[in-house]
């Protein structure tokens, strides 16, 4: 079970998680109370173990400017987290992690166009980086294969472990589900991390 920490914002917080135990590491380059710069993401990234994989979040972004920051900060993966088309999806030069909002079937049945050309479909609730998790039971019916889905939207400590018995994915992607007045808490992330492994 692989564990995606999200919104890494200060070098100690992402060499935390990272010691923790995370698999992935986020940084958010598209407008957000946890957005970070390419210099600040290129500076974290050169403090971290070639162990942990690095995603970039962007929304909306042209495929162009994403490769071109993702080869400066050197990132393993990007993450497309807006409108973005399979066919953009395609002409990334890194692996994607296509994020959607989840509300609807017709939602799940839209992200089933992205299975062939992704790496990873990052599920999440609407408005996502909000705490607020979708209706898992819509995928009871859904024919996506599990090894390729993250769960992510309003998971936390207190519940990641009910998700994952639940959903059965190949990861799990959190961001304020671990933080203290917006703030990554190291408590929080071990608990998180803890839970996770314990359930593999």
């Amino acid at each position: 079970m692989l564990v995606k920490i999200c919104g890494l914002k200060t070098a100690a917080d992402a060499i935390d998680a990272t010691n923790a135990g995370a698999d992935l590491i986020g940084f958010v380059f598209a407008n957000s109370k946890r957005q970070v710069s390419v210099t600040e993401a290129e500076v974290m990234i050169r403090k971290l173990p070639s162990t942990v994989k690095t995603v970039g979040v962007f929304v909306d972004t042209s495929i162009a400017l994403i490769n071109q920051v993702a080869k400066k900060v050197k990132l393993d993966y990007v993450q497309l987290h807006g409108h973005e088309s399979v066919l953009s999806c395609q002409e990334s030069d890194y692996p994607v992690i296509k994020g959607l909002s989840i509300e609807t079937k017709e939602d799940l049945n839209h992200a089933l166009k992205y299975l062939s050309v992704v790496d990873y479909l990052l599920l999440d609730g609407v408005n996502p980086g909000s705490g607020r998790k979708f209706d898992w039971n819509l995928l009871e019916t859904m024919p996506i294969p599990r090894e390729k889905i993250f769960l992510a939207g309003g998971l936390s400590p207190a519940n990641v472990e009910m998700a994952i018995k639940r959903v059965q994915p190949r990861g799990v992607d959190v961001s304020s589900g671990v933080e203290t007045d917006g703030k990554k808490d190291l408590i929080k992330i071990n608990q998180f991390i803890k839970k996770v492994k314990e359930e593999r």
